[in-house]
């Protein structure tokens, strides 16, 4: 069966389609089986495969609603990890994407209203680690980190209050992601002074900590 990790936040703007479509590309890239699964209504991940056409970094990325749970399980044979990039409320659809997940990413920008606003979406993932011993594991991810500033450091203090872990690495604001995803790629192939660009280079840590979350 593959690994799948379930990339939600209710929130609008919190990098959910951005943390989902590099993180899917990155594993790609490392020779695994990937398919992405797009249940936001928006489909901005669907758009985003669509912009890409047949290149390297292809993939299957397909829409799925409320019968993810009972499809995921056919559609989903023969690959290493599945990737949900998920609806931008605490729905049906969001639930539905919790239950089916190994790993829930929880993006949040490092803002306080960001933090607060993840509060029903906690509190369904803890509901359903109570009923599954402790599964899905979940974590959060600070996207969009702003260099040179102490809020990052300050808004994980603030998530502590969650009691869900923080991923070590986060993603930082950087106009390479948006101009990217307007063709449909990613920001893993990008270089910097002959070596990996610092967006790739951070895509490479995240997708390396959701890795050891899987394998416990």
């Amino acid at each position: 069966m593959p690994k799948v990790i379930s990339v939600i936040n209710q929130k609008g703007g919190a990098g959910k389609t951005t943390a989902s479509t590099n993180i899917a590309s990155q594993l790609h890239s490392e020779g695994f089986n990937v398919l992405l699964v797009d249940i936001d209504p928006q489909g901005s991940a669907s758009n985003w495969s669509a912009a890409k056409g047949e290149n390297d970094e292809t993939f299957p990325v397909i829409k799925l609603d409320k019968t993810l749970q009972r499809d995921l399980p056919r559609i989903a044979k023969g690959y290493d990890y599945v990737i949900i990039d998920g609806a931008p409320q605490v729905s049906e659809l969001a639930a539905v994407a919790i239950r089916v997940a190994d790993v829930v990413i929880i993006p949040v920008q490092p803002s306080p209203y960001d933090v607060w606003a993840c509060a029903d979406l906690v509190d369904v993932v803890k509901t359903r680690q109570m009923v599954t011993d402790g599964q899905p594991k979940a974590a959060f991810l600070i996207s969009m980190a702003m260099d040179n500033t102490n809020i990052t450091a300050e808004i994980k203090e603030v998530i502590k209050g969650y009691e869900l872990p923080v991923l070590t690495h986060c993603t930082h604001r950087t106009v390479v992601y948006p101009e990217t995803a307007k063709t449909g790629e990613s920001v893993i192939s990008l270089k910097k002074a002959g070596g990996p660009h610092p967006a790739a280079q951070d895509i490479q840590n995240i997708t390396a900590e959701i890795k050891g979350l899987l394998n416990g």
